[in-house]
Protein backbone atom coordinates (compact mmCIF):
# COMPACT_ATOMS: atom_id res chain seq x y z
CA UNK A 1 0.00 0.00 0.00
CA UNK A 2 2.51 2.12 0.50
CA UNK A 3 3.88 2.28 -2.93
CA UNK A 4 0.29 2.78 -4.22
CA UNK A 5 0.79 5.85 -2.12
CA UNK A 6 4.02 7.19 -3.24
CA UNK A 7 2.28 6.78 -7.24
CA UNK A 8 -0.32 8.67 -6.22
CA UNK A 9 1.97 11.34 -4.32
CA UNK A 10 4.19 11.64 -7.32
CA UNK A 11 1.55 11.87 -9.89
CA UNK A 12 -0.25 14.24 -7.82
CA UNK A 13 2.76 16.46 -7.89
CA UNK A 14 2.87 16.22 -11.49
CA UNK A 15 -0.09 17.23 -12.06
CA UNK A 16 0.10 20.12 -9.93
CA UNK A 17 2.84 21.55 -10.91
CA UNK A 18 2.49 21.30 -14.92
CA UNK A 19 1.23 23.51 -16.92
CA UNK A 20 0.50 23.66 -20.80
CA UNK A 21 -0.87 20.11 -20.93
CA UNK A 22 0.08 16.32 -21.41
CA UNK A 23 3.24 17.25 -23.72
CA UNK A 24 4.09 19.84 -21.11
CA UNK A 25 3.90 17.12 -18.47
CA UNK A 26 6.93 14.84 -20.28
CA UNK A 27 9.68 16.12 -19.21
CA UNK A 28 8.54 15.70 -15.82
CA UNK A 29 6.84 12.34 -15.63
CA UNK A 30 10.47 11.30 -17.90
CA UNK A 31 12.51 12.55 -14.64
CA UNK A 32 9.90 11.44 -11.61
CA UNK A 33 10.23 8.05 -13.27
CA UNK A 34 13.77 7.93 -14.23
CA UNK A 35 15.18 9.17 -11.16
CA UNK A 36 12.43 7.01 -9.08
CA UNK A 37 14.29 4.18 -10.94
CA UNK A 38 10.61 3.14 -12.02
CA UNK A 39 11.75 2.58 -15.59
CA UNK A 40 14.64 3.75 -18.00
CA UNK A 41 14.61 6.24 -20.64
CA UNK A 42 14.13 3.55 -23.54
CA UNK A 43 10.95 2.08 -21.47
CA UNK A 44 9.29 5.65 -21.18
CA UNK A 45 9.99 6.01 -24.71
CA UNK A 46 8.02 3.45 -25.15
CA UNK A 47 5.62 4.80 -23.23
CA UNK A 48 5.06 7.80 -24.48
CA UNK A 49 4.55 6.06 -27.96
CA UNK A 50 2.23 4.13 -26.81
CA UNK A 51 0.31 7.11 -24.88
CA UNK A 52 0.53 8.82 -27.95
CA UNK A 53 -1.55 5.98 -29.83
CA UNK A 54 -3.86 5.51 -27.63
CA UNK A 55 -6.92 7.76 -26.88
CA UNK A 56 -7.22 9.80 -24.69
CA UNK A 57 -5.33 12.57 -22.73
CA UNK A 58 -1.67 11.73 -23.26
CA UNK A 59 -0.25 12.12 -19.58
CA UNK A 60 -3.55 10.14 -18.34
CA UNK A 61 -2.63 7.58 -20.60
CA UNK A 62 1.35 7.67 -19.58
CA UNK A 63 0.16 7.83 -15.77
CA UNK A 64 -2.10 4.97 -16.18
CA UNK A 65 -0.06 2.75 -17.36
CA UNK A 66 3.56 3.81 -15.12
CA UNK A 67 1.01 3.33 -12.69
CA UNK A 68 0.15 -0.55 -14.22
CA UNK A 69 3.43 -0.82 -14.64
CA UNK A 70 4.55 -0.44 -10.70
CA UNK A 71 1.30 -1.34 -8.51
CA UNK A 72 -1.20 -2.82 -11.00
CA UNK A 73 -4.52 -1.38 -10.63
CA UNK A 74 -4.45 -0.06 -7.84
CA UNK A 75 -1.71 1.76 -8.97
CA UNK A 76 -2.98 2.27 -12.10
CA UNK A 77 -5.78 4.19 -10.40
CA UNK A 78 -3.92 5.72 -8.19
CA UNK A 79 -1.49 7.31 -10.25
CA UNK A 80 -5.11 8.22 -13.37
CA UNK A 81 -6.42 9.99 -9.91
CA UNK A 82 -3.14 11.98 -8.43
CA UNK A 83 -2.24 13.67 -12.06
CA UNK A 84 -6.15 14.70 -12.99
CA UNK A 85 -6.72 15.42 -9.70
CA UNK A 86 -5.20 19.19 -9.60
CA UNK A 87 -6.42 19.79 -13.18
CA UNK A 88 -9.90 19.16 -11.60
CA UNK A 89 -9.59 21.51 -8.81
CA UNK A 90 -8.10 24.21 -10.72
CA UNK A 91 -10.59 24.26 -13.31
CA UNK A 92 -13.35 24.29 -10.95
CA UNK A 93 -11.93 27.07 -9.02
CA UNK A 94 -11.04 28.94 -12.34
CA UNK A 95 -14.62 28.43 -13.67
CA UNK A 96 -16.07 29.67 -10.47
CA UNK A 97 -14.29 32.96 -10.64
CA UNK A 98 -12.92 33.24 -14.50
CA UNK A 99 -14.46 36.00 -15.28
CA UNK A 100 -13.54 38.35 -12.77
CA UNK A 101 -9.84 36.64 -13.24
CA UNK A 102 -9.10 37.83 -16.28
CA UNK A 103 -10.14 40.97 -15.46
CA UNK A 104 -6.49 42.01 -13.72
CA UNK A 105 -3.12 42.53 -15.57
CA UNK A 106 -1.75 40.67 -13.27
CA UNK A 107 -3.53 37.47 -13.95
CA UNK A 108 -3.03 37.55 -17.70
CA UNK A 109 0.68 38.94 -17.02
CA UNK A 110 1.05 35.76 -15.37
CA UNK A 111 -0.31 33.72 -18.39
CA UNK A 112 1.35 35.49 -21.11
CA UNK A 113 4.56 34.68 -18.92
CA UNK A 114 3.81 30.56 -18.85
CA UNK A 115 2.86 30.37 -23.12
CA UNK A 116 6.76 30.76 -23.40
CA UNK A 117 7.90 28.11 -20.81
CA UNK A 118 4.86 25.88 -22.17
CA UNK A 119 6.34 26.17 -25.98
CA UNK A 120 9.93 25.35 -24.40
CA UNK A 121 8.73 22.24 -22.81
CA UNK A 122 6.84 21.23 -25.78
CA UNK A 123 9.79 22.02 -27.95
CA UNK A 124 12.45 20.61 -25.31
CA UNK A 125 10.47 17.08 -25.23
CA UNK A 126 10.25 16.84 -29.16
CA UNK A 127 13.93 17.64 -29.54
CA UNK A 128 14.90 14.99 -26.78
CA UNK A 129 12.68 12.38 -28.51
CA UNK A 130 13.83 12.88 -32.12
CA UNK A 131 17.79 13.03 -31.00
CA UNK A 132 16.96 9.70 -28.42
CA UNK A 133 14.62 8.14 -31.52
CA UNK A 134 16.73 8.89 -34.84
CA UNK A 135 20.61 9.35 -33.66
CA UNK A 136 19.55 6.11 -30.94
CA UNK A 137 20.81 7.49 -28.14
CA UNK A 138 19.68 6.31 -24.64
CA UNK A 139 20.67 9.17 -22.49
CA UNK A 140 21.60 13.06 -23.64
CA UNK A 141 24.21 13.45 -21.26
CA UNK A 142 27.74 11.75 -22.10
CA UNK A 143 25.91 9.97 -25.16
CA UNK A 144 27.57 8.58 -28.10
CA UNK A 145 25.30 8.88 -30.97
CA UNK A 146 24.29 5.83 -33.68
CA UNK A 147 22.37 7.14 -36.60
CA UNK A 148 19.32 5.24 -36.82
CA UNK A 149 18.59 5.49 -40.54
CA UNK A 150 15.05 3.63 -40.02
CA UNK A 151 13.79 6.05 -37.95
CA UNK A 152 15.11 9.14 -40.46
CA UNK A 153 13.28 7.18 -43.20
CA UNK A 154 9.97 6.85 -41.29
CA UNK A 155 10.06 10.44 -39.96
CA UNK A 156 10.93 11.57 -43.39
CA UNK A 157 7.99 9.64 -45.30
CA UNK A 158 5.26 10.42 -42.93
CA UNK A 159 6.27 14.04 -42.84
CA UNK A 160 6.51 13.96 -46.63
CA UNK A 161 2.92 11.99 -46.98
CA UNK A 162 1.88 14.90 -44.18
CA UNK A 163 2.77 18.22 -46.07
CA UNK A 164 1.90 16.29 -49.60
CA UNK A 165 -1.86 15.73 -48.49
CA UNK A 166 -1.95 19.24 -46.71
CA UNK A 167 -0.41 21.21 -50.16
CA UNK A 168 -2.81 18.86 -52.69
CA UNK A 169 -5.39 18.26 -50.61
CA UNK A 170 -6.19 21.23 -48.61
CA UNK A 171 -6.54 19.16 -45.35
CA UNK A 172 -4.72 17.94 -42.38
CA UNK A 173 -4.49 13.92 -42.68
CA UNK A 174 -5.59 12.60 -39.65
CA UNK A 175 -3.11 11.72 -36.72
CA UNK A 176 -4.75 8.62 -36.46
CA UNK A 177 -3.69 7.52 -40.15
CA UNK A 178 -0.09 9.03 -39.68
CA UNK A 179 0.21 6.91 -36.67
CA UNK A 180 -1.55 3.87 -38.18
CA UNK A 181 1.04 4.46 -41.60
CA UNK A 182 4.12 4.81 -39.02
CA UNK A 183 3.49 1.43 -37.19
CA UNK A 184 3.18 0.06 -40.43
CA UNK A 185 6.56 1.69 -41.93
CA UNK A 186 7.69 0.21 -38.25
CA UNK A 187 7.12 -2.87 -39.20
CA UNK A 188 8.01 -2.72 -42.58
CA UNK A 189 11.74 -1.36 -41.65
CA UNK A 190 11.75 -3.07 -38.23
CA UNK A 191 10.83 -6.32 -38.21
CA UNK A 192 10.55 -7.90 -42.06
Amino acid sequence: MYNILIIFLTFLKIGAISFGGGFGMIPIITEEVVVRGWMSEEEVLNFIAISESTPGPIAVNMATFIGYNQGGILGAIFATLGVVLPAFIIILLIASILKKLLQYKGVNAFLDGVKPVVVGLILSTSLTLFVKIIFNVKAIEGASFKFDYRSLIIFAIITFVSVFVKKVFKKNLSPILLILLSGVLGIVFFYI
